[in-house]
């Protein structure tokens, strides 16, 4: 990356001048710049050389880091409590909850600016629908969801339900099917033993009207992370009342296209995690050591978050296109996804990088065990050529048991987060119970999240997010847009064809 100031400047121009952003949009943006250019940070000049060589990406970061990528504060402390740095007292109704947490939410930062984390949403309501009239509770929800689409402007913003069914539950659910908004995403903590089949296939129906919820495979989070999580952002399980300090790439496609054979490839892979983890942990150093976010944010000191319950996330992409160039470089036919060769492959890579975060220690990440955690990366909108995380590339997508059985290969590699995409056609509106028998027997097989949507929705999943067709056709003809993932969701849809996956019939 051109640091020079000619560079800044000529960066800000392009911000400014762009008609379409909003002006909030456009703010942010100029605002982002200063992190990206300053340098503050001792790292190496093993580093510096593959990051220049784009072996090694930063997910727009910047090397100024001052406060945690990903916050999940606690929520049912701020319900029981309230905020006293706010003046929030804690709530006592319905309608006292909703308002603590719209205001709540403002104060709560992240690499968007905005929450990417919500709360169990209804978990948090639950608490305080004894009282309130269901008629007047409906109401109060749906304002409350319409309140979010209207005010945070990216569908980065998550909130969880489940896994036990509530009556709020139902009540988002309902006016999220009539809503139909990208914002927030959400995600269905699922668990065969406690969650009903009706209101597994309700959230399955709200799917394919609006692609929300996923699925998260609530037990096998649990198992692999031993500590109370939340789904956050794109589909990151993370800590609660704590998160992400960052999240870095290691570009394993283009490692493959540099190394001359296999052995190769996994030197100089052993190499960049290594230097990766050293470049986080610097960061972290950084963050904790010489920002004040720790020692003054009122978040920190009122014990909605905890230090020790952040943890670093090294991320992945392009798995596809890693293990076809290295088959092919050893003369060997067959590509991802398809042949006994690459699923060898695949496991072998995934090990290795698996292993090379267990060698490297890391100081302030307490809660697991002084390591960074493996997460397979949905992509950004600048990635041409690579296929997001280990998914099969778009257009060469097998039957869909095949890509399902696939999927739950590999998926348990990564305790900090994986996904992946299956779209159906209308059809699959008349058969709901086909789609859930679908997630349970993915689940069953060890697959940890499963996202749907179908394919005349307006709202679409496009890789960990969310985003509206008529939004991107808006912005497409120069024509600003409230929400910011309608830019990201576009440049995907051209530059990774991201809507055009394989559609299932039922």
């Amino acid at each position: 990356m051109d640091r020079s100031l000619d560079s800044l400047i000529a960066q800000a121009r392009q911000i400014v001048a762009n008609p379409a952003l909003t002006h909030e949009q456009a703010t942010m943006n100029l605002a982002a710049l200063p992190g990206m250019y300053a340098d503050v940070l001792e790292v190496s000049e093993e580093f510096r050389s593959m990051h220049q060589e784009g072996l090694l990406c930063t997910i727009s970061e910047g090397f100024l880091p001052y406060c945690p990528r990903y916050i999940l504060p606690d929520y049912e402390k701020l319900m029981k409590e309230g905020c006293s740095f706010l003046r929030l007292p804690a709530p006592t109704s319905l309608s006292e909850a909703i308002r603590t947490l719209e205001i709540f939410y403002r104060h709560v930062p992240s690499v968007t600016h905005y929450p990417v984390y919500l709360g169990s949403v209804d978990r948090l309501l639950e608490l305080f629908m004894d009282g309130t009239g269901e008629e007047d509770a409906r109401r109060q929800i749906r304002e409350f969801l319409f309140f979010l689409s209207r005010s945070i402007p990216d569908s980065y913003c998550h909130l969880n339900l489940g896994p036990e069914e509530t009556r709020a539950g139902n009540y988002i659910l309902d006016a999220e099917m009539e809503l139909q908004e990208a914002i927030p995403s959400i995600t269905l903590l699922y668990d065969r033993e406690l969650t009903p089949d009706a209101f597994a296939e309700k959230a399955l129906a709200c799917s394919q009207l609006c692609a929300k919820p996923s699925f998260a495979n609530y037990r096998a989070y649990q198992e692999a992370n031993p500590f109370p999580y939340g789904i956050a952002s794109c589909y990151n399980a993370l800590p609660l009342a704590g998160g992400a300090f960052t999240l870095s790439r290691v570009m394993i496609s283009r490692i493959a296209e540099k190394a001359g054979n296999t052995e190769e490839f996994f030197e100089i892979l052993s190499r960049a995690v290594h230097a990766l983890a050293g470049f986080m942990e610097e960061k972290i150093r950084y963050m904790v050591e010489e920002s004040h976010f720790f020692t003054s944010s009122f978040l920190v000191k009122e014990g909605f978050l905890k230090l020790e319950n952040f943890t670093g996330m090294v991320g992945i992409v392009g798995l596809n296109e890693c293990v076809n160039t290295l088959l092919a470089k050893e003369g060997i036919e067959g590509s991802y996804g398809k042949c006994p060769e690459a699923d060898q492959l695949s496991h072998r890579i995934l090990s290795a990088l698996n292993r090379h975060l267990e060698e490297f220690d890391s100081q302030y990440c307490d809660l697991t065990g002084h390591h960074f955690l493996l997460h397979a990366q949905v992509g950004i909108d600048s990635d041409i050529g690579i296929t997001p995380g280990i998914r099969i590339a778009i257009g060469q997508e097998p039957d869909l048991y095949s890509h399902l059985r696939h999927e739950c290969r590999f998926q348990k590699y990564f305790p900090s987060g994986v996904g992946d995409i299956f779209p159906f056609d209308e059809t699959a509106k008349n058969n709901i119970p086909a789609i859930l028998d679908i997630v349970k027997g993915s689940f069953e097989q060890g697959m940890q999240y499963f996202s749907t949507y179908s394919d005349d929705c307006d709202v679409v999943r496009v890789t960990g997010y969310l985003v509206k067709k008529s939004d991107m056709e808006k912005l497409a003809s120069g024509e600003a847009v409230g929400q910011a993932n309608a830019t990201w969701g576009l440049y995907a849809s051209r530059n990774q064809k991201a809507l055009d996956r394989k559609t299932e019939s039922l």
